[in-house]
């Protein structure tokens, strides 16, 4: 499962993955560094991101991504060392479950600085350099969660299903610069993360049984998906979703 496609239009890009020291974000550091690309990412987690920057020979930034000036400067700094990002992979999100009574101004504020308002910050952020370079690839990840309308994660559902507009609005907004912009769609990843908190027997029994495929989806499968929207392969896709969710229901 861990052999990929060779697009050697990747090689020597610099490419900036969001939440990138663990789960499907490190799977995708992992394979943009395969390809040759120049790849950085941004966590706030100091161990994994240094494990995982010598594992790949990956660069980062440790920042909170719901501290938008932080996030800038981290970006600026990367830059400074990588050259002009051309491929933006907007990953970071958490899935937190929460009840809908529960819910305070607050709680959805932050999730929203979570799960989406880092994003358009750092398209902004990136944008004028892939002016510059003549064009590039903005990846966002959305979720099947709101497709499926599922439940347990109000915020999360509405802040994935506004990443859709995002993506179809500044592919309007940047593709006269040749810079495209879609979306991932992932269905139910099996990352440790989710392995270790919800992905008991019978949720993975009856997740199955909602899926067109029997096999789980692992993150090497969206990486494969990102890689080709980073390609030039994918030189005429923009404003379109994406899905990697095995035919869920």
């Amino acid at each position: 499962m861990t052999d990929f496609a060779t697009y050697p239009s990747l090689k020597g890009k610099p490419v900036l993955i969001s939440g990138g020291a663990s789960g499907i974000g490190a799977q995708m550091v992992e394979a943009f560094a395969a390809q040759g690309a120049k790849v950085a990412f941004l966590d706030r987690d100091a161990g994994a991101s240094e494990s995982l920057a010598a594992r790949t020979g990956a660069d980062y930034a440790l920042c909170d991504l719901r501290d938008i000036g932080a996030m800038q400067d981290a970006i600026a700094e990367l830059a400074g060392r990588l050259g002009p990002f051309t491929v933006l992979v907007n990953n970071a999100a958490r899935d937190d479950r929460h009840d809908w009574r529960a819910v305070t101004p607050d709680y959805w504020d932050e999730r929203m600085n979570t799960n989406l308002r880092h994003m358009f910050f750092a398209i902004q952020a990136v944008a004028e350099g892939m002016i510059g370079a003549g064009g590039g690839s903005i990846v966002n990840m959305g979720s099947n969660s709101w497709w499926e309308a599922g439940g347990g994660f109000p915020a999360y559902a509405t802040a994935k299903a506004a990443v859709h507009g995002l993506t179809r609005t500044m592919a309007r907004e940047l593709g006269h610069h040749r810079i495209r912009v879609n979306t991932v769609v992932p269905g139910w990843i099996m990352t440790e993360r989710q392995k270790a908190l919800w992905a008991t027997p019978e949720a993975l029994e009856a997740h199955r049984r909602r899926q067109c495929l029997p096999d789980l989806i692992d993150p090497v499968h969206v990486a494969r998906m990102v890689l080709f929207l980073a390609s030039d392969d994918a030189a005429m896709c923009t404003a379109s979703n994406y899905m990697v969710e095995a035919g869920s229901i």
